[in-house]
């Protein structure tokens, strides 16, 4: 079930917990695909994401975060491509807006057990059909701009990989 939940703008004298995200991506039939997974609570279309690790860059962290939610490994790029704000439901009557760092993650390869693969499904979509699936307004904007940045040379695409379809 997919739903979208009210943001307010932010407050600038507040601040809002940070978390560190991937966008995991390959290049197939000379296209960026995207994984995306579901989140656990919703069931929407997501990014792999998660809080800060400690002794880890936040690269790392969505890195892990990219390994624990979605089975991936590969490459990931320590500056980030962007970023969006989105509201976290912590139960039934809390949440909070947390603002996402996004890293792309070149995926090298694709593992049927990784630890969250019972709670989450996941798959690969064109990025622009990516960004359609997403509910976060922002993170649409950073999957919509995956093809330019490597038209711009600033994500390096990678041959063409044999990865099983989720």
């Amino acid at each position: 079930m997919n739903q979208t939940l009210p943001i307010a703008p932010p407050d600038a004298t507040k601040s809002v917990p940070r978390q560190y995200g991937a966008i995991c991506w390959r290049m197939h039939r000379g296209k960026v695909e995207v994984l995306l997974i579901t989140s656990r609570d919703t069931g929407r279309w997501v990014i792999p994401k998660g809080w800060p690790m400690e002794n880890r860059s936040p690269a790392q962290a969505a890195r892990q975060e990219a390994w624990e939610e979605a089975g991936v490994r590969g490459d990931i790029a320590e500056t980030a491509i962007g970023g969006f704000n989105y509201v976290k439901l912590l139960s039934p009557t809390r949440s909070c807006e947390c603002a996402v760092e996004v890293f792309a993650l070149r995926v090298s390869e694709l593992l049927d057990k990784f630890p969250e693969r019972k709670e989450r499904r996941r798959k690969w979509f064109a990025a622009e059909k990516a960004a359609r699936k997403v509910n976060e307004p922002q993170l649409r904007q950073v999957l919509l701009t995956l093809n330019s940045q490597f038209a711009d040379g600033l994500l390096a695409p990678v041959p063409e990989q044999a990865l099983a379809t989720a």
